[in-house]
This record gives C-alpha cells, structure tokens and sequence, in this order.
C-alpha cells in the first residue's frame, strides 16, 4: 500500500474518546522499547510521527493514527516493563483488554516481537489472548538488520515454535532499517480489511 497520509488521531484511555468511525482498525502489540514506534513509523514512510524512545513504558494511552482516510493503526501500551505502579500496570491491562474485546472495527492485532531472542513470557501470554478471543493475529519478529542473514530461518522456527503459531498466522520477519518484510506487511494487513 502507498501511504499519501497518516497523523495520530487521538490518545484514548476508553471507549467514548475512540474515534467514532467504520474504519478497520489494526492493534499493535507487543513488549517494552520492542520497536512498535520504529514499525510504525517505516510502515507510514514518516520518520517521528510515532515518538521514539531508548525508555520503555512511553506510551501510555491507545494512540490512534488515521493511515489513507481508510483506516487506522492503534498503538497500544507496551508490556513486560516493571518501572511502573502495579496500580498503573493494572489500568493499563484493563484499558488494553477493554479495547481488545470491545471493539468492533478491530480486524487483526499485530504482535511485535524481537527476532533476536526467542518470545517472551509476556510475548506468549499476549498471543494466547488474543487466541482466546479469536482475535487474527500477525507477528512482526522486528530487528532483522541484526541478525545474519543465514540465520533468519533458525530464528523464525524459533519463534514460530516458542508461541506455538496457529497455521492460520502470519509470521513477517522486519526491519525498520531495510524495510525488509514492509510489503508483506501490508499485503497481510490489506487481506484483513
């Protein structure tokens, strides 16, 4: 898909401040600093649009951002960071589950992981709710700059293997710095809207 236009939207903490539309709706997930900023920001050729940070737990809100008039991208809280409240872990558990099993426009939810290390504990439990609440789902293993070349399989089985893949999910190994798998990406994304 060629993007001629993406800007965030809105950050919500709940349903009435969602943006009140039928556009589809593609949830990004996935832990602390594991480069969803980074994805997003390859994925809509704009460079800071979604805010980099080397500190985790930076985002904090459901950041929506509108893609093409045609639909949206939203950036939800990473997890697995321990620097914040138990308090405000759980706010941010709850906020993230209400739109996960509330929200009608939501199509797939996109699981970001990193291919250099197998998925997390968290990474397991993320796709197995989303299991659970038969929500499609396509992981993005980012960092593939990182990681030779002849190595991509081996990493890819791992992770195909550590989260125990439904055949019917997309595995797209990516690169915020080649574009590696950008294209795939979008043709995936695409076939769900």
């Amino acid at each position: 898909m060629k993007v001629v236009s993406s800007d965030i939207v809105i950050s919500a903490v709940k349903p009435d401040q969602y943006p009140e539309t039928e556009l589809p709706e593609f949830a990004l997930a996935g832990r602390s600093n594991v480069g969803k900023s980074s994805f997003i920001n390859k994925m809509l050729n704009r460079k800071g649009l979604a805010r980099i940070s080397s500190k985790p737990g930076k985002t904090q809100t459901l950041n929506f951002y509108l893609i093409n008039e045609i639909l949206h991208f939203v950036d939800v809280p990473g997890y697995g960071y321990a620097k914040v409240s138990k308090t405000e872990r759980a706010a941010w558990g709850k906020m993230i589950e209400t739109y996960f099993t509330s929200r009608e426009q939501l199509r797939a939810a996109v699981l970001i992981v990193d291919l250099r290390h197998p998925p997390t504990t968290d990474d397991v439990m993320m796709y197995d709710f989303l299991k659970h609440y038969e929500i499609p789902c396509v992981i993005i293993a980012t960092k593939a700059d990182k990681i030779p070349k002849g190595k991509w399989q081996k990493h890819l089985k791992v992770t195909r293997e550590t989260l125990d893949l439904d055949k019917n999910d997309h595995l797209v190994m990516f690169s915020s710095e080649t574009g590696e798998g950008k294209d795939q990406a979008w043709k995936i994304l695409q076939s769900f809207m």
